[in-house]
């Protein structure tokens, strides 16, 4: 049945007309992808943002040999190299990421770490890094050894791939994010430290095999970077490029963002402090800097506090709940919070004002709350 169903996940994913937005809303109503490949025309029209133009290219695919024999042939190519296919209902899925709009609703995995760490960091810059950038990527991964974070970046030239290998060599688990099929590696340069990153982390992607590295894929890749993440540093960067994509949609997502400031000259730090200029990142120098800023220190003493907390009297059913949420962890991100308890973001951050307010909370940098 779990294959049958993949089958069916891997068909949705193929159907032209579709993205993944109008995908989950296709799943929230049907049930499952069987259910939307086997749901009524009335009904399928009735589904918000679907309608006549949609239904007609879910209706086309069920009689579309193609694309089932595609979802097969990718079936036995995961099978045979070991990947874990990840839907974005399934509880592995990584969390941070499900919550994003547009996050993909298939996702492909290689590998052994926990997507759902509890801390987890993007590292990303130019692909024409100086000795400056590798230096500050090299002890950025150095300071952050002794914590137990899950770094991210997208295994391309430069301090992607130095931000990989740094977090090898400090026993730090490591995910790449691919704009293709797990079938190649692009640059292929980077082969031996993928070969690494699968023991030590992993690769992922949205992609079926046999996609190549278009152009259009890597800001669409950018997404999933940005939004598995609790926080982006951007190393360095020109005044464009795909890092600052990253740390706009990383804004988009209420992720916290941070930049190592360069020389006024320098032109592949301007992008960076254009960042910091405009306040769309906060200027580190180091990792202390990073765990300070996301509330990441002292967690024995927020362990001990948390343990001898009584819980308040006169306060909501919703409120006892987001209290008794928050006690049982050091610190929580608010949409873990949302994911926990079922509540839109904008019922969360109600009730978080109200629980600060009273005194009974605090907040993080980082979005992150602990007991006051």
């Amino acid at each position: 049945m779990q294959k049958t169903e993949l089958l069916y996940q891997i068909a949705l994913k193929q159907i032209h007309g579709i993205g993944d937005v109008i995908a989950k809303n296709l799943i929230a109503y049907c049930g499952s992808a069987s259910a939307v490949f086997n749901e009524k025309k009335d009904a399928l029209m009735k589904i918000p943002q679907v309608g006549e133009y949609v239904t007609k290219f879910v209706l086309s695919s069920r009689n579309n040999p193609e694309i089932f024999k595609r979802a097969e042939e990718e079936i036995k190519f995961i099978e045979e190299e070991n990947i874990t296919p990840l839907f974005f209902t399934d509880a592995v899925y990584p969390n941070k990421l499900k919550h994003c709009n547009d996050a993909p609703i298939l996702l492909f995995y290689k590998g052994n770490a926990d997507l759902n760490k509890e801390k987890i960091v993007a590292v990303i810059g130019t692909r024409n890094a100086t000795d400056y950038g590798k230096q500050q990527t090299e002890k950025l991964m150095a300071g952050l050894a002794s914590e137990n974070i899950l770094i991210v970046s997208g295994l391309a030239y430069g301090i992607d791939v130095c931000a990989h290998k740094a977090a090898l060599t400090n026993k730090l688990d490591t995910i790449g994010v691919l704009a293709h099929g797990l079938d190649d590696l692009y640059p292929g340069l980077h082969i031996n430290t993928a070969n690494k990153m699968i023991h030590q982390g992993g690769l992922l992607t949205e992609y079926l095999s046999k996609t190549n590295p278009d152009k259009e894929n890597f800001p669409k890749r950018n997404r999933i970077v940005a939004g598995m993440s609790d926080a982006v540093v951007v190393v360095e960067s020109k005044r464009t490029g795909g890092a600052l994509i990253t740390a706009e949609i990383a804004h988009t997502y209420n992720r916290d963002v941070f930049a190592f400031s360069g020389r006024a000259e320098e032109e592949y730090s301007a992008g960076c402090n254009m960042l910091i200029k405009r306040n769309k990142a906060a200027l580190i120098e180091n990792a202390a800097d990073l765990l300070y800023a996301m509330g990441w220190e002292q967690t024995d003493i927020k362990k001990t506090k948390s343990k001898q907390f009584v819980l308040p009297v006169n306060l909501s059913e919703d409120e006892n709940l987001l209290i008794s949420l928050i006690k049982e962890t050091t610190s929580i991100h608010i949409d873990d919070i949302c994911a926990r308890l079922q509540l839109t973001p904008g019922k969360v951050s109600g009730l978080l004002l109200q629980l600060e307010f009273g005194n009974h909370i605090k907040s993080l940098p980082g979005k992150h709350y602990t007991l006051n």
